[in-house]
């Protein structure tokens, strides 16, 4: 009973903090800025773990060496944690994100803004950087050309600090890095001001603070899950396991390649016994030399069942990460309604990230709609419609009957939507329209049979 109580506690001291609170009423302070950054400081490990994982670094690389240095000691890395991102996140949102407003001046504008800031590349980089970490954030700034500026930073770089009621509303964010004198500055952000900081001999000080005036903590999170997980995590001992069988693996091919010549009823010479390991020799000498035997030692064959559980754990991987395995010769087999049995489980797990990564962007324009100027009234941002088109092989002679087939029944808007190969319904319909009117803005009817003359 106490084992297991200890095992519990130990877990949970093992945990990161996901999230830093304090009361609204309360302000920041070096003190209290001071803490929440030592707080962060514990995070830093499992961050870099998971990045780590995902550049190919894992635990069997820092395994200690063998003892016996003859011995083959292979330290393989199969990176599934990157294969799982890339391929997750290709599936996701290789397709950019179209957002769209009914009113022609905001969506000029919202076309203007991720042309700006090269959006597209910028969601891409955080919805992989959530995958990877779990969350991560998108800080909004005023530009050196006075204009809105969107990057993106990963939890290693920030954090923010919310209030305690349910609404979890952000209070300050925090960033923080090492100087060129190795020394510890950075900002914190509240919803009017920036304030800067560095660790001084004397402690952390406040050095001076200036206006961002977006009426609000300019910086938005972006969650994978609510439980702030990166995608592979649940499947991190899982690979591990694999690295470790196919490295043993690996080890015993070379075992094979090495293999031992036995010599029995016959003394060898002293000079070649002291270097028996060298010559990869066993020597069993006997009085009876007629019966001498050379061969080579046959080794037991464990394949099968190595092969066995390599696959075993390949396909628990794909399994339990949700996220399938294109590379799959099967998989390229399926067409239609088989590829979408395929990818449900990955489908419904970008379905949840697209609600998550919605409510980021809602926020997002809800921010730059509180900046001076802005071409964004107050509440513009609620009327923003999004977009995400699953990155996947796409039957256009399929979506072309689809569409025929809605007419009458839906809007022309949400008929054209169905096209694949459309990437703004309204300006779509818009261009539909000039092509069958005239110059002088009158329609054209055309006759569908020529008239005889």
């Amino acid at each position: 009973m106490t084992t297991h109580v200890t095992e519990t506690i130990n877990l949970v001291n093992d945990s990161i903090d996901k999230e830093f609170t304090i009361s609204e009423d309360s302000g920041m302070t070096p003190e209290l800025l001071d803490k929440f950054i030592q707080r962060h400081k514990n995070n830093i490990g499992h961050y870099q773990k998971l990045k780590n994982m995902y550049e190919t670094v894992y635990p069997i690389s820092f395994k200690p060496k063998k003892e016996d240095s003859f011995k083959p000691d292979n330290r393989l890395s199969v990176n599934f944690a990157k294969y799982i991102v890339d391929t997750f996140n290709g599936y996701f949102i290789g397709n950019p994100i179209k957002s769209t407003h009914e009113n022609k001046k905001v969506n000029d504008y919202l076309d203007f803004l991720d042309s700006y800031n090269n959006q597209d590349d910028n969601n891409a980089e955080l919805s992989k950087i959530c995958s990877i970490y779990g969350h991560g954030f998108e800080l909004i700034f005023n530009d050196e050309n006075g204009r809105i500026g969107l990057t993106y930073l990963n939890p290693m770089q920030a954090f923010l600090v919310f209030d305690e009621s349910i609404r979890r509303k952000v209070l300050y964010c925090v960033r923080y890095y090492k100087n060129s004198d190795v020394k510890i500055e950075g900002t914190f952000s509240d919803n009017r001001n920036i304030t800067h900081f560095m660790y001084t001999d004397d402690g952390l000080k406040f050095i001076s603070e200036e206006e961002h005036y977006f009426n609000d903590v300019p910086v938005v999170e972006y969650v994978e899950n609510a439980e702030r997980k990166g995608i592979f995590e649940s499947v991190e001992s899982l690979i591990n396991a694999f690295n470790k069988s196919i490295s043993e693996k690996a080890n015993d091919v070379d075992y094979y390649a090495d293999a031992y010549m036995k010599i029995l009823g016959e003394k060898l010479d002293e000079d070649v016994i002291k270097n028996l390991r060298d010559y990869r020799i066993i020597n069993v000498s006997g009085e009876n030399s007629e019966k001498v035997v050379v061969d080579f030692l046959a080794k037991p064959n464990s394949d099968t069942t190595q092969e066995n559980l390599l696959d075993r754990l390949e396909r628990l991987i794909f399994q339990i990460s949700m996220v399938a395995n294109i590379s799959d010769e099967n998989f390229a087999q399926s067409t239609g309604v088989s590829l979408k049995y395929k990818l449900q489980a990955m489908d419904n797990l970008a379905r949840t990230k697209e609600r998550k990564f919605t409510a980021g962007l809602n926020r997002r324009y809800k921010i730059i709609a509180n900046y001076p100027g802005s071409p964004l009234s107050d509440d513009d941002w609620v009327k923003i419609r999004y977009k995400f088109t699953r990155n996947v092989p796409s039957n256009l002679l399929e979506e072309t009957e689809i569409a025929r087939n809605l007419s009458g029944i839906v809007s022309e808007e949400t008929q054209v939507n169905v096209l694949s190969i459309v990437d703004n319904a309204k300006d779509e319909i818009e261009n539909k329209r000039k092509d069958i009117e005239g110059s002088d803005g009158f329609m054209r009817v055309v006759d569908e049979e020529p008239k005889p003359v």
